[in-house]
């Protein structure tokens, strides 16, 4: 083959290596352009209009072979060529001004890997420890940035700022993971690593005091009611916070007694006694009897009753809880019977204004069933404990001296008095978290219960509606329990209510 020829076919092949080879990579839609420009008499074209021909003219019109390109993507072509076929004349391969022109409008340059789109001035922060091997700065290496030392070839003149991606894949990973490990301690010991260091020890202290500090866990009971919209499982923890915020704001005062002139803490004894037969007759629920005890006390916390007016009182009171807490409440011509008709419907009614007036018409009472039910649940809502309960929470209501107490903490020790005669064992985390009272704190309610229950009885109507089989002889089962209490811990009880006084 003449000497010409094979320059021109070497001229041919695309170096990559080559600074000064301006070959850049022509999309199809810039192959189609320059194709519809094209002659008869340029080479390439005819290359691919017939996969058979693989003959070429050289410089001096001999013959010479050409591969077949396979891929039309994959031709490379100078840009002046479609210019200069017009003219009818080759260009010349052999001049490098204008193949390296052609390459700089485009800025396109051809790395060695096509995935590397990185650049120096934007490295990332773990791997960049090869560069930062490959290039030591001038001073400690913190304050700016090192220039990078580049082995510089004939074959490759890159720029500075552009990134060889072969250098960082000659690196083995152990060794960039050792080197990031020494970049890492040159520059946390300027930035201060004994600031870490100190930090994951107060981290170590903190877990070491708070591990000692926590108590039983307490399972999630409302968890099991969370497909029942009736329980309100999501608000009904804020529900119960809310009810014993409220239940400080109304209740009555334990001294109101003192500013009666004509009643006396009996009276008040007799009165509800006889609203349970009337709540008994009337087959009411029991929210209603606790509201209507509540609105007596409130009552007579603000206003001086007279003698003769206290069953009025009681009645109207019970008429206005029966509006709050029944479905269908009693007519006031059953609540004007009940009284032996003393006292006329128009009475009842007046009465029923002035009472809610003075009560600033807030019935929103926190009532202790309430909380006796949420205490059930951590009790898994055994029936005779809760019977027993009941029994002992509407103690309360007779006995003047629970006023001072909150609903809740007497809901507390009426359960924790009724496992203790039932021997359900101790009361344990779950029930005190669900009770939100411990053990020590239901103290001074659970004496006043087992007080009022080792005594003779006193409200009659109470005691026999309790000592029914319905409800499990609860007054009869408690009365002897609290006899047998007494008389074998009695001493001890007087020793510590003398030295409590």
């Amino acid at each position: 083959m003449p000497p010409a020829a094979r320059s021109l076919r070497q001229r041919a092949v695309t170096n990559e290596n080559d600074e000064n080879a301006g070959t850049t990579r022509l999309t199809r839609a810039k192959t189609a352009a320059l194709g519809s420009h094209e002659t008869s008499s340029d080479l390439p074209k005819k290359g691919l209009q017939t996969k058979k021909s693989t003959a070429g003219f050289g410089a001096n019109g001999t013959t010479r072979k050409r591969a077949a390109l396979g891929d039309v993507s994959n031709v490379t072509k100078n840009e002046g060529l479609g210019a200069a076929s017009k003219d009818g004349k080759k260009p010349l391969a052999s001049k490098g001004g204008l193949v390296s022109k052609a390459a700089h409008p485009t800025k396109i340059q051809k790395p060695s890997r096509a995935n590397s789109t990185r650049s120096v001035l934007a490295p990332k922060e773990k791997n960049n420890a090869s560069s930062e091997l490959k290039r030591p700065a001038s001073g400690s290496g913190i304050g700016g940035h090192a220039t990078k030392k580049r082995n510089t070839s004939a074959s490759s003149s890159k720029s500075l700022k552009e990134e060889d991606p072969e250098e960082s894949e000659n690196i083995a990973p152990v060794q960039q993971a050792k080197a990031s490990v020494v970049v890492e301690v040159e520059i946390t010991k300027a930035a201060g690593i004994k600031h870490e260091r100190t930090k994951s020890q107060a981290i170590e202290v903190f877990e070491e005091v708070e591990q000692p500090a926590i108590q039983e866990e307490v399972p999630d009971l409302d968890n099991e009611d969370i497909d029942d919209p009736l329980m309100v499982s999501e608000y009904v923890v804020e529900i119960f916070e809310y009810l014993k915020e409220l239940e400080i704001t109304t209740m009555a005062n334990p001294d109101y007694m003192d500013n009666q002139n004509e009643l006396e803490w009996k009276m008040r004894g007799i009165l509800v006694d006889w609203l349970l037969e009337v709540h008994t007759r009337f087959r009411l629920l029991p929210e209603t009897l606790f509201l209507a005890v509540n609105i007596i006390d409130r009552f007579l916390s603000t206003k001086i009753v007279q003698l003769d007016r206290l069953q009025l009182v009681g009645v109207t009171a019970m008429f206005i809880a029966s509006k709050y807490e029944e479905v269908l409440s009693p007519h006031v011509q059953n609540f004007r019977h009940v009284a032996d008709d003393g006292f006329t419907e128009e009475e009842i009614l007046s009465a029923e204004r002035f009472v809610l007036a003075a009560l600033n018409y807030d019935l929103s009472y926190p009532n202790p069933m309430n909380f006796l039910r949420r205490i059930s649940k951590a009790d898994n809502y055994d029936i005779q404990t809760r019977t027993l309960g009941k029994y002992l929470l509407e103690i309360s209501c007779l006995d003047y001296r629970f006023i001072a107490h909150p609903p809740s903490q007497v809901a507390a020790a009426a359960m924790y008095l009724a496992r203790l005669v039932l021997d359900r064992g101790e009361w344990d985390a779950t029930l005190a978290h669900y009770a939100g009272y411990t053990e020590e704190e239901i103290q001074p309610v659970l004496q006043l219960m087992i007080d009022y229950l080792s005594g003779p009885v006193v409200h009659e109507a109470f005691f026999k509606k309790y000592a029914s089989k319905k409800f499990l002889k609860a007054s009869i089962v408690l009365r002897r329990w609290a006899k047998e209490y007494v008389i074998q811990y009695g001493n001890v009880l007087h020793e510590e209510s003398k030295s409590r006084k």
